[in-house]
């Protein structure tokens, strides 16, 4: 009985998106030829010599716990990566390796907030960051940002938000769900407010290898003196195809990153050994077509989008997404059916169409869906035909 549940556990709202790709995946089962474009999951394969060294890893049994922060192999490897690609310095005892960046992110908001904390977040927003602020008892404080400043915080915003009560502010660059990228003079500008309060920067990175005809530039790089509160977010799942392998990491102040190795080791323990073997080799074999493949499907996409009647889509400079207007079509009707937001849109589009896609609201923006382009090139270019077809029905 709901009543016997704690009221943390009562006041989570389901991700949106697993829930999409799992009503998705039901429609596939029972033989309908949806395109999935729901779920931030690559559809290319894990890189095959990580692959390899994860199988090397069970064979050679290699199979049982690490450390909880992982193994040392994989922590000094990192902060390599993080020195050499970011001009980042975090010794390998200020790396964390946790079970996916979702769950490292959890880690992190246990380790800072307490109950009456707040955490800055720009919307739109990826949907598990006010849910698992929330869990850590704090308060996400939500800063709308839209088209005009390129869905990205400005100083003015960042500097208004900010109260006593701030222990965090939230930084996705590149973004799920716009894939907007905060420009080097962007971050300088935002640091330039950070210096003068004494709050957590928390920088998710994961899509960091994922940007077109822009430099991914990290803001603890550029802003150094804000080190001893910064924590930087990554993860193989999206850079390497590797979101089974389930492998997250965390580069934090010494104080931060010990609290979140004892919070795991209480709560999940070491991450898997056989996926930690894998990430090791994974880190020196990214592909850099990945990017090219992603760009050409970003702008068959985009271009599709744009040619539909009421809706309006600026060219995302990384992730997977497209994350289109789609206002002009609100008050339309398809086939006599209202469209009354885009929560109705999305659901005319997935059972009309068999296109999936994640309505705004989500990502706290009503007015927006989010399409991942992270599916085969013949899969967006149908998937541009398939809406097409769904427009010339709106009246």
């Amino acid at each position: 009985m709901e009543q016997r549940l704690s009221a943390r556990v009562r006041n989570i709202k389901p991700s949106a998106t697993m829930s999409v790709d799992a009503k998705t995946k039901s429609l596939v089962a029972s033989g309908q030829p949806v395109i999935n474009m729901s779920v931030g999951e690559p559809d290319f394969d894990t890189p095959t010599a990580a692959a390899f060294a994860g199988i090397r890893a069970i064979t050679n049994g290699n199979t049982r716990y690490t450390p909880a922060a992982g193994t040392m192999a994989l922590r000094q490897a990192i902060a390599r990566k993080l020195m050499t690609e970011n001009g980042l310095t975090f010794a390998p005892e200020q790396i964390v390796v946790s079970n996916g960046a979702k769950h490292t992110l959890y880690n992190v908001f246990v380790a800072i907030c307490d109950e009456g904390d707040e955490v800055i977040l720009p919307a739109p927003y990826w949907v598990s960051y006010p849910e698992q602020i929330e869990l850590a008892g704090a308060k996400p404080v939500i800063v709308g940002c839209d088209e005009s400043t390129q869905f990205k915080m400005t100083p003015t915003q960042l500097e208004a938000a900010i109260t006593p009560n701030t222990k965090a502010v939230l930084l996705n660059t590149p973004s799920n769900p716009t894939g907007a990228v905060y420009h080097e003079e962007e971050l300088q500008a935002l640091a330039k407010v950070l210096r003068n309060h004494d709050v957590y920067v928390v920088l998710d990175e994961i899509y960091e290898r994922l940007v077109y005809d822009v430099k991914q530039t990290s803001l603890a790089a550029i802003a150094p003196e804000l080190q001893d509160r910064v924590i930087v977010i990554n993860g193989f799942s999206k850079a390497f195809a590797m979101t089974g392998w389930r492998l997250g990491y965390a580069a934090a102040p010494p104080d931060v990153a010990k609290a979140m190795a004892s919070f795991q080791s209480h709560s999940t323990g070491s991450p898997s050994s056989m996926s930690q073997a894998a990430g090791l080799t994974a880190l020196s074999h990214f592909d850099p077509a990945v990017v090219e493949t992603f760009q050409h499907r970003r702008d068959v996409l985009v271009e599709g989008l744009n040619s539909l009647a009421g809706v309006s889509c600026a060219p995302p400079e990384g992730a997977f997404y497209a994350f289109p207007d789609i206002s002009g079509v609100i008050g339309k009707r398809y086939e006599g059916t209202p469209i009354e937001s885009a929560t109705d849109y999305c659901q005319l589009l997935l059972e009309k169409a068999l296109v999936a896609s994640v309505p705004g609201d989500a990502f706290g923006s009503p007015n927006h869906v989010r399409f991942s382009y992270a599916v085969a090139d013949d899969d967006v270019a149908d998937a541009v035909q398939r809406m097409r077809q769904f427009h010339l029905k709106l009246s």
